[in-house]
C-alpha cells in the first residue's frame, strides 16, 4: 500500500493531557485540521482501551481522520480502527499485517539504524524513528538519535518516516529537512492550554 502521511501526527496520552479526555483532546485537534491521531494509553486496561477506542473511532470517522492504536493489534482490529502503531516488543509487523489486513495502516517504531533496515524490508506502512531530541513523553525512552541520526535513517529507508521525540514548534521544519515525512508530537500539543491554537501553528510551520 502506498501511504501519504499528513505532516503532522497528533499522539494522545491521557496520561500527558493534564486531566482532559481523549475525546476531548480529540475534538480540538480534529477542528484544527489534523488528520491522523494515535492513540497512547499505557495505564488503561483492555476494556477500558477499547471503549476509548469506540468514542474516538466514531468521532475521527466523522471527520474523515485516522486513528491508530498503540500497541494493541487486538483493538484496533475490534474497533475497526485505521491501524496499529508497533513497538520493537510487540506483536511482529507480519502477524498484525495477517490480523488487519492490507488496507490498514500498521507502523512500526524503530532506534537503531539496523532496525530501520528490518522495518523496510517488513510490511509496515510507515516507520516510527526516534527520540530525535530528550523527551519527558516516555518514562523508558530509548537514546536520543539527533537529526544526524533521522539523516541515516532516511537514506536506509523508502519508507514514509515519523520523526517522534522532543519535538516542538520551533524544531519541528529542521526535523522536515532532515528527511522526516511527518512530526509525531505529544507534549508540545498536549501541554498547550490551548490545543486546537497549537495544532494550528505546528500545521502553519510544517506546510509548505
Amino acid at each position: 500500500m502506498s501511504l501519504s502521511l499528513p505532516v503532522l501526527y497528533a499522539i494522545i496520552d491521557p496520561a500527558r493531557s493534564c486531566g482532559r479526555r481523549p475525546a476531548v483532546v480529540a475534538r480540538d485537534l480534529l477542528s484544527a485540521g489534523v488528520q491522523v491521531i494515535q492513540l497512547r494509553d499505557k495505564k488503561a486496561s483492555c476494556r477500558e482501551l477499547y471503549e476509548t477506542c469506540v468514542e474516538l473511532t466514531a468521532l475521527l470517522g466523522a471527520f474523515g481522520c485516522i486513528l491508530i492504536v498503540n500497541d494493541r493489534t487486538d483493538v484496533a482490529r475490534a474497533v475497526d480502527a485505521g491501524g496499529v502503531h508497533l513497538g520493537q516488543n510487540d506483536l511482529p509487523v507480519e502477524m498484525a499485517r495477517r490480523i488487519l489486513g492490507p488496507e490498514k495502516w500498521i507502523g512500526c517504531s524503530a532506534n537503531l539504524l539496523s532496525q530501520v533496515i528490518e522495518a523496510d524490508r517488513s510490511a509496515a506502512d510507515y516507520i516510527g524513528f526516534g527520540p530525535i531530541f530528550p523527551t519527558a513523553s516516555k518514562d523508558d525512552a530509548d537514546p536520543v538519535v539527533g537529526l544526524e541520526g533521522l539523516r541515516q535513517a532516511r537514506k536506509a529507508t523508502r519508507k514514509p518516516l515519523v520523526a517522534i521525540g522532543g519535538i516542538t514548534l520551533e524544531n519541528a521544519p529542521q526535523v522536515l529537512a532532515a528527511g522526516a515525512d511527518s512530526v509525531a508530537v505529544i507534549g508540545d500539543l498536549l501541554s498547550a492550554p490551548d490545543i486546537q491554537a497549537r495544532a494550528r501553528e505546528f500545521l502553519s510551520v510544517l506546510r509548505p
